[in-house]
């Protein structure tokens, strides 16, 4: 159990029990913190987690522990932090610690949504639990350990890496295949971040910086650290980003429209199904969209569908709307190929049929194919580019 930020845990101390009693104590006292992640925290004290089960009287009263916040969890809630920092002491405790006073920040009462900052002082007590919460938490590891991390919505998480396109101890760049969630919800069990948590069991931190649709791929951002995710998080809000997509379209995309500028409003369908629509730039509910397009290539037509010229694009997003460049593209009359939601559900149908030994289009044809950005602790610019998928590239060279 770790105490202290950045800090290694601590050695398991079991000291001889009496006869017909099972009492351990867990001392941590942890080295140095590691150089690379951030401020020093200091410990006057250890904190201590007893466990007893039986009777008889407990071991001498534990030390309280001080515990200076770093950098990377400044901004974090007070039960979060605490939670993270007691690891294995039921939540209920945890918020009971925080009513009762016995948590301290800078020598003060908090509450349970105090935000934490850099340098902030907080005291621990020493918690209790009972040894048969230690054995249900031994026995939950093991659980996972067969069967994949605990997913967001229930299930198992199998663990999964994916082709790594940068990463340093601050971030990782993956290129994320299509047909995948970036998380679990919403009728998916589990996406990349819940595979990669399982893959990689040691790591602090892992969260998504960005996301992209389930049938997208492309590059996708994950931070290593808490204080990557907010600056880059911070950059993309600002638009300080640069982010290129391929999009194969219906129709010969005219050459001379750069700028699509359109407000965007979601909205469920009756099975509760998110959409999003073009509507006025003065609609009451409807969100500043600007999508920039440069036509890369014109394609022949696919002998399943003769008629119907294809485009490829380079579409850049100022704006990180839902859906953006699917609506966006299909709102000016050349939806994107392959798309199940805003597309022209007649050619996608063709589309998906091999005809005089042409590749058959399976999937939509959207990746993300660039990302540039600034990296949070050097700020230094770094450019990534993710190749198109081989069931995309196969599907241009006969016709273009």
């Amino acid at each position: 159990m770790k105490h202290i930020i950045g800090a290694a845990s601590g050695k398991l101390k079991a000291p001889p029990a009496r006869p017909g009693k099972v009492l351990q104590r867990v001392s941590s006292v942890g080295p140095a913190p590691r150089p690379t992640r951030g401020a020093a925290a200091e410990t006057h004290a250890p904190v201590q987690v007893l466990a007893q089960a039986g009777g008889g009287l407990p071991a001498a009263p534990a030390q309280a522990t001080q515990v200076t916040v770093d950098e990377d969890y400044a901004g974090q809630r007070l039960d979060n932090f605490l939670i993270r920092q007691l690891k294995g002491v039921p939540k209920t405790h945890v918020y009971r610690i925080i009513r009762s006073g016995e948590v301290r920040v800078n020598k003060g009462r908090a509450h349970a949504d105090t935000r934490v900052e850099a340098g902030d002082v907080v005291r621990l007590p020493p918690v209790r639990t009972s040894e048969r919460a230690g054995q249900k938490a031994q026995a939950m590891a093991e659980e996972v350990a067969r069967h994949g991390a605990s997913s967001t919505v229930g299930g198992y998480a199998p663990s999964r890496e994916f082709p790594v396109l940068f990463e340093d101890e601050f971030l990782l760049a993956i290129d994320k295949p299509a047909g995948v969630a970036v998380h679990g919800g919403s009728g998916v069990s589990f996406g990349v971040i819940e595979q990669l948590r399982m893959a990689r069991p040691g790591a602090d931190f892992l969260e998504l910086v960005h996301r992209l649709d389930r049938e997208t791929s492309g590059v996708l951002l994950i931070a290593k650290r808490r204080m990557a995710l907010k600056l880059l998080q911070e950059q993309f809000r600002e638009r300080e980003t640069d982010k290129v997509y391929l999009a194969l379209v219906s129709g010969a995309w005219p050459a001379s429209q750069r700028v699509i500028d359109k407000a965007l409003h979601k909205y469920l369908l009756e099975n509760g199904e998110r959409r999003v629509k073009v509507v006025a730039n003065d609609h009451p509910d409807g969100m500043r969209s600007v999508t920039l397009v440069k036509v890369k290539s014109a394609i022949a037509a696919s002998p399943a569908a003769p008629a119907t010229p294809l485009t490829l694009l380079e579409v850049t997003i100022k704006t990180g709307r839902t859906h953006q460049i699917r609506v966006h593209l299909a709102g000016e009359g050349h939806p994107i190929a392959g798309d199940d939601k805003y597309g022209d559900f007649e050619l996608n149908k063709a589309l998906q049929k091999s005809v005089d030994g042409a590749p058959a289009l399976k999937r939509m044809f959207l990746h993300a194919w660039s990302l540039k950005f600034n990296h949070p602790k050097t700020r230094k610019t770094i450019q990534l580019q993710a190749a198109l998928p081989d069931e995309l590239q196969q599907f241009l060279p006969s016709r273009g």
